[in-house]
């Protein structure tokens, strides 16, 4: 029997190596005879793999798209090749980092260490130019992700933006990717509520095995929480403004998601915040529409040095 299923892992392997098989050349390749090759065929079938048959003298097989997606095997270069792959698409923005991440969990938990140290080494050896995006730490990631995936309980040091490590425990529910920036959504057990952990500042602790259901809480949202956060607490200075615009206008030439309040067709308020009021003044003056001040003392003088620096361009410009 053993001998058997080990032959089932060979065929499938080498129909999915390339599109076209002859039954004479499985047979050389595995050893065996045709008629042992079309037995094996037919387990694979039973096992849900759509293996076409093509009859006559130059007949033979080949693995065929089916309704799902199947089993793939991989030998050592091509596991250590996806490995890397996936963790380079984590860092891009191609929107499938967090897909990739549950791909590349999978995938770790099953490598064995040989290839581990290897997909380890390949990193290593890989560099960052200059002003790009920083390197992500892959393992963290990777464990963050195992445990959303097993719905198991994760524990962490995190490093509070001040300095100083603090022990956390939580219910890992959703990783949200922003810029270079890796976020954990998670259920804080200590705390009893929802928290927002930058990935880049934890230290996981050895897996718990402790598993939990899942707080009802959609992607969309989570997308939202994280953000809402993520900026308010960064905001050092805030502004509302009265925006002669419409509201759906305004919002779509936000980057982040801010609740924009409708005032009337042509005109909506809003509250908008940055750590840096010349800053906040540029993101308002972004919007292409007359602004009004109702809050916001700081934004007065930003938006004169603003000006200021406008109309020298424009001086320099016109004696050009």
């Amino acid at each position: 029997m053993l001998e058997t299923s080990a032959r089932l892992l060979e065929l499938l392997s080498l129909l999915q190596l390339k599109r076209d098989w002859t039954s004479a050349e499985l047979a050389g390749r595995l050893e065996v005879s045709t008629r042992t090759v079309r037995a094996d065929v037919a387990k694979l079938r039973s096992l849900g793999y759509p293996v076409d048959a093509r009859r006559g003298v130059a007949g033979g097989y080949r693995l065929a798209a089916g309704a799902a997606m199947p089993p793939l095997l991989l030998d050592d270069d091509e596991a250590v090749a996806v490995a890397v792959g996936l963790g380079a698409v984590a860092t891009w923005r191609l929107g499938v980092e967090a897909t990739s991440l549950t791909a590349l969990a999978k995938l770790e938990q099953v490598l064995p260490s040989r290839l581990r140290r290897r997909v380890e080494a390949v990193r290593a050896a890989m560099s960052v130019v200059p002003g790009a995006a920083p390197p992500l730490d892959l393992s963290v990631l990777g464990a963050v992700a195992a445990a959303i995936r097993g719905r198991e309980r994760l524990r962490f040091g995190y490093t509070k933006p001040g300095g100083g490590e603090a022990p956390r425990h939580t219910e890992p529910q959703r990783l949200v990717s922003w810029g270079s920036v890796w976020y954990l959504l998670a259920w804080d057990l200590d705390r009893d509520d929802w928290r927002v952990f930058r990935v880049d500042r934890m230290v996981p602790r050895a897996p718990t095995g402790v598993r939990f259901r899942p707080r009802a809480i959609q992607e969309d949202s989570a997308v939202e929480y994280v953000v809402g956060r993520v900026v308010k607490a960064a905001w050092k200075y805030r502004a509302r403004v009265l925006v002669h615009a419409p509201a759906a206008e305004v919002a779509a030439k936000l980057l982040i998601p801010v609740d924009v309040e409708a005032v009337d067709e042509s005109t909506c308020r809003l509250e908008l915040g940055s750590d840096d009021p010349d800053r906040l003044a540029l993101r308002l003056a972004q919007l292409d529409a007359d602004i009004e001040v109702i809050e916001g003392d700081e934004l007065a003088p930003a938006f004169d040095r603003l000006a200021a620096r406008c109309r020298r361009a424009a001086a320099s410009a016109s004696t050009t």
